[in-house]
């Protein structure tokens, strides 16, 4: 199995009930059954308030790296990341387990 995890940092000045931020976290939420090769999903807010934490994360699993990188080229996958790239900045982690 191969875990990926996305950790999301809003751009200065952008807070949570943004719009587009809303909008982009129901893109994300939708993915859970819209992608069979998704095998774990869940997603949500940082709760911490240490200035090196980011705001929201996302942590996934997929059957192998073909089906991980299926999901990453999904038109819906990569309509969510067209949101995002408008608000935020992320880092990603992929690792088998």
């Amino acid at each position: 199995m191969i875990r990926h995890l996305v950790l999301f940092k809003l751009n200065e000045g952008v807070e949570r009930d943004d719009p587009r931020v809303v909008e982009g976290v129901e893109a994300f939420r939708a993915l859970d059954g819209k992608i069979p090769e998704i095998r774990f999903w869940e997603l949500g807010w940082n709760l911490s308030d240490r200035p090196i934490a980011h705001d929201f994360a996302i942590n996934s699993g997929f059957e192998d790296v073909p089906a991980l990188r299926t999901y990453v080229e999904h038109p819906e996958h990569q309509a969510g990341v067209a949101l995002w790239k408008e608000f935020a900045t992320w880092v990603i982690a992929d690792y088998a387990y």
